[in-house]
């Protein structure tokens, strides 16, 4: 199978990295054209969790693409999908198929575009969600922040020879877990990302923001509105390896107190394989954080979680604790809100006043 990957940061380039060292043909591409140089010159250079690797990959300039494709992984941020998925329709032939692997709900846009091309559509299409994290530091320089499995899954829900062998190629890099409902999984991790927006509001470490007890409560009032957003759609939402979405349903304190935990468990799982002995990590908060205090670039709150408010809008369902989240990152973005923990305050006073605190 033939790989190629538009977007070659974190989850693009760890992926393309370790596809590359087990023998698999892969091609990496990125918009970012130093980036690219950096790559055709001294490969991928890797720290992080898993040591120190220098990895020599085969990286083009996405107008050196050439087809036909056959596995397209579309890697970027969520808000350009779109174009990059442009940049390769001339590049389709009768086998290409598109991989959603990245955050956001992606996949609808890309079936959409493929049948307004006259390419077919869902059947073209695969959606995933890479569990494990990473950065991209600086040109050809990332970093493995945590480790996690990968769900892969058809847009149909068939259990296609195409997709057994991506998940096997993909097992390269972490676990793949096969699903036959990739599209309920996705919005089992666009509603618990909604906690992961949430720490953003402040420049800290995690452990300082979800780790505090007052503000995972919070944290937990958002995703649990979010969860109401998902059930009104129409959606089984999936539990995956640190979500349980029955936690988030907590009807007496002691529920409280679980649900707590259960974020407890998810920072310990996102941070258990850093040996801050032998690296000291540059990306100390989520994907969020990094663009806003590190790239300097607008977050993909807008095409993931703003897609989470407009998904409640439709259905006619209470969104506005998502909503005034997502508006608090847009005014960080703007410039026009600053990082702090007064944010937490006024989104804690804004649950209490709608009446949805945990018990």
């Amino acid at each position: 199978m033939r790989i190629t990957i538009i977007g070659s940061g974190a989850i693009g380039g760890l992926a393309g990295a370790w596809l590359t060292q087990a023998g698999h043909d892969v091609t990496l591409t990125d918009r970012w054209t130093e980036h690219v140089d950096a790559m055709q010159q001294g490969g991928l250079r890797i720290n992080g969790v898993r040591g120190e690797h220098t990895i020599p990959v085969k990286a083009v300039h996405p107008h050196e693409l050439q087809g036909p494709l056959e596995a397209v992984l579309i890697a970027t941020k969520s808000q350009h999908t779109l174009d990059a998925l442009e940049s390769v329709l001339p590049l389709f032939g009768p086998d290409t198929f598109v991989v959603s692997f990245q955050n956001g709900f992606n996949e609808p846009d890309i079936i959409e575009r493929l049948q307004a091309e006259g390419l077919g559509g869902a059947e073209r299409v695969m959606g995933s969600i890479p569990n494990y994290g990473g950065a991209l530091v600086d040109p050809g320089c990332l970093e493995f922040v945590h480790e996690g499995p990968i769900q892969l899954g058809e847009m149909t829900g068939e259990r296609t020879p195409r997709l057994e062998q991506l998940a096997t190629a993909l097992g390269a890099l972490t676990e793949v877990q096969v699903s036959d409902n990739i599209w309920g999984q996705i919005w089992a991790k666009e509603v618990y990302s909604a906690q992961v927006v949430f720490s953003a509001l402040v420049d800290a470490p995690v452990s300082e923001t979800l780790g505090v007890e007052r503000y995972a409560r919070v944290a937990g009032a958002i995703v649990r509105e979010a969860l109401d957003i998902a059930e009104a759609n129409g959606i089984t939402v999936e539990a995956f390896d640190f979500f349980d979405p029955a936690n988030y349903r907590p009807r007496t304190p002691e529920d409280t107190q679980k649900l707590l935990s259960n974020i407890q468990h998810a920072i310990w799982l996102l941070k258990k394989d850093q040996k801050p002995n032998l690296h000291q990590f540059k990306k100390k908060g989520s994907g969020i954080w990094w663009d806003i205090v590190y790239r300097h670039r607008p977050s993909e709150v807008r095409s993931s979680n703003g897609k989470l408010v407009t998904f409640g809008a439709q259905a006619g369902v209470d969104a506005r604790l998502n909503a005034k989240l997502c508006d608090m990152i847009y005014e960080i973005e703007d410039g026009t809100r600053q990082l702090g923990y007064h944010n937490y305050d006024e989104l804690e006073a804004y649950v209490h006043g709608l009446g949805k605190a945990l018990p």
